[in-house]
């Protein structure tokens, strides 16, 4: 008996309120295909009215332990209502509106500990490096593979050398943007390795920051044996200054996961790295950014900007603009509760 009667009630319970359920359903499904702004005045002003009496409907049917079809269908209606009701609708404008004023910088200050770390990292690779290669020059293969060297070794000539930096040896413009491309591609994938290792407890970040460090100064050092260590820095600066702190700044992400990982602190591993994430997807997001600009200052802008002090303006102009963005943009009152909250 208590079975039928609770079957009784079930059925009367939907039969009474199964239309306008029914409408609910048709009104979540025309604004889920055409959007909200499609909906009728009749529709949207229903909408709200019966999101409100599901909702009611499903707690009721809770109380009272209907059956668990209806329990269900309830809470799959009201999902659905929800996210049409009250879910974000923003232009995809709005959203890159919103990361490059807001999101991006105060992403980037919340992690100024991580990136300060990231470029120290690569400072004393760079130094220990540029030691050991002015004492041997062996050395310098020990940091520099030989199809990145591309004869720019310990036995290059300083003629040679210098050809390189002021691009004496003519390269058509077409092949410029396609050597743009390829070393996007290549620190892009850098910067990837080094955000995303770093989940591994921050070593694997933490490697390739001293062995990119050490690169550099390999490089340094046999410029500095044949006079050329001005030359070169100028060479460098164009699309350096870009590049290197974009390699900072995604490595930085890499460190704030793999420190979550390492100190969660009072939440569990997984709540802790869910939060770290928030900032280091941005920084992902923003070195993404400046690998982009510098690999069209470095396969382009460098090739055809060969003196010496415009390279240094255009380099150090280029960093003081970023520089500027991650000091002052996203600054307006409440802009710090905001960025702890938003998604993007």
């Amino acid at each position: 008996m208590n079975a039928q009667a609770g079957t009784i009630r079930s059925t009367r319970f939907r039969d009474e309120r199964e239309a306008d359920w029914k409408r609910l359903s048709a009104i979540v499904e025309a604004a889920e295909k055409r959007g909200l702004s499609r909906l009728s005045f009749d529709d949207a002003r229903d909408l709200v009215l019966l999101y409100r009496q599901a909702t009611n409907s499903l707690s009721v049917a809770r109380e009272i332990s209907l059956d668990l079809a209806v329990v269900r269908y309830l809470e799959s209606l009201c999902a659905r209502a929800y996210l049409v009701v009250y879910a974000p609708r923003e232009s995809l404008t709005g959203l890159l509106s919103r990361f490059f004023a807001r999101s991006a910088p105060q992403a980037v200050r919340r992690s100024l500990l991580p990136i300060a770390c990231a470029f120290a990292l690569m400072i004393f690779g760079a130094l220990a490096a540029f030691f050991l290669t002015a004492g041997d020059s062996s050395w310098f293969y020990a940091f520099v593979p030989g199809d990145l060297a591309a004869g720019r070794g310990p036995g290059a000539s300083a003629e040679a050398l210098r050809r390189v930096i002021y691009g004496e040896d003519y390269q058509p413009l077409g092949e410029l943007g396609a050597f743009a491309t390829y070393l996007f591609s290549h620190n892009t994938k850098v910067a990837l390795f080094a955000f995303a290792l770093g989940i591994v407890f921050c070593v694997p970040s933490v490697i390739l920051l001293l062995y990119n460090g050490a690169m550099l100064g390999a490089f340094v050092s046999i410029h500095v044996d044949k006079g050329l260590g001005l030359d070169f820095m100028g060479w460098l600066t164009i699309h350096g200054v870009t590049e290197l702190s974009a390699i900072a700044i995604a490595s930085a992400g890499g460190l704030t996961l793999g420190y979550a990982m390492l100190f969660p602190g009072l939440r569990s591993r997984s709540a802790a790295l869910r939060h770290a994430g928030r900032d280091a997807v941005k920084l992902a997001l923003v070195a993404a950014t400046m690998l982009f600009v510098a690999g069209i200052l470095e396969g382009i802008g460098r090739q055809i900007v060969t003196d010496f002090w415009a390279r240094l303006v255009i380099g150090w102009g280029v960093g003081l603009l970023w520089a500027a963005w991650f000091t002052l943009a996203g600054r307006g009152a409440g802009a710090g509760r905001e960025a702890l909250t938003e998604p993007v």
